[in-house]
């Protein structure tokens, strides 16, 4: 009599990473959630690092520490003295390749224009240029609070339909959570932005500093992320990572200078 035994498919393995930092309670319910359907590892820098795009440290060395004190359990969780996407690049060649890359959930939008100076986007561009199919969470406050519950459980459910269903080369996943979730949404990216102005005070010695600042400006139609997540829907939009305008290609050959 021959035995024979059911073979199971090995878990997917998922790298976190997040620009709010290791100690986030964004990354630790996602990484919990996600936790249930797949190996997550934790790669997260050691303080915030919001507003950083894509920057990667090339001028000095960077740190990769072990970490016991965020709260996730059994799951392994890495603190870098970086940028999220150095995160990325140490965690994927420190720990092995991961399936996926999911960045996030990060305390507020990233949205429209946004997307160009998030380090949250910018761990998953990382990922996806690493080849592996990424996802960038983020979520609304409600009046400054955060409940993460809800939509933890539903980019677990995300995560899991991506890792089966894969995605295109060169893409990924930018995923706006609403504070109360109606449903969901695919949509574009809305004309979202800030106008910036920049604010000039001095210290008490009299020398000028200067602050930053912006007005929001957005665009509300149904189909664009804002308007989704205004309607309280949770938004999901696919990103090209090729930036070519491919329509005015012809048009600006026609116009170039001779050398």
């Amino acid at each position: 009599m021959t035995s024979s035994s059911t073979s199971h498919p090995a878990r997917k393995r998922v790298l976190v990473a997040n620009d709010d930092g290791i100690f986030s309670p964004g990354i630790k319910a996602l990484a919990l959630a996600i936790a249930r359907i797949a190996d997550v590892m934790v790669v997260a820098p050691d303080v915030e690092q919001s507003g950083v795009g894509h920057g990667i440290t090339f001028r000095r060395p960077l740190r990769f520490k072990h970490t016991k004190a965020a709260g996730f359990g059994e799951i392994p969780a890495y603190r870098v003295d970086g940028t999220p996407a150095d995160c990325v690049v140490l965690g994927a060649n420190l720990l092995g390749r991961p399936d996926m890359v999911v960045s996030g959930i990060n305390l507020g939008a990233n949205m429209g224009d946004d997307l160009t100076h998030s380090g949250t986007v910018a761990a998953a561009i990382e990922g996806v240029s690493l080849g592996v199919p990424s996802i960038a969470l983020s979520q609304i406050s409600n009046g400054g609070e955060y409940d993460f519950a809800a939509g933890a459980d539903y980019a677990a459910k995300l995560v899991e339909r991506v890792l089966r269903e894969g995605l295109p080369p060169r893409t990924f996943l930018n995923v706006n959570i609403p504070p109360v979730i109606k449903g969901v949404r695919v949509t574009r990216l809305s004309d979202h932005r800030y106008e910036d102005t920049l604010v000039t005070r001095q210290d008490p010695e009299g020398r000028d500093y200067h602050w930053v600042s912006g007005k929001p400006r957005a665009e509300y139609a149904g189909d664009t992320d804002f308007g989704a997540v205004e309607d309280g829907y949770i938004s999901v939009t696919p990103i090209r990572m090729d930036l070519t305008a491919r329509d005015l290609m012809n048009q600006v050959a026609g116009y170039l200078p001779e050398v």
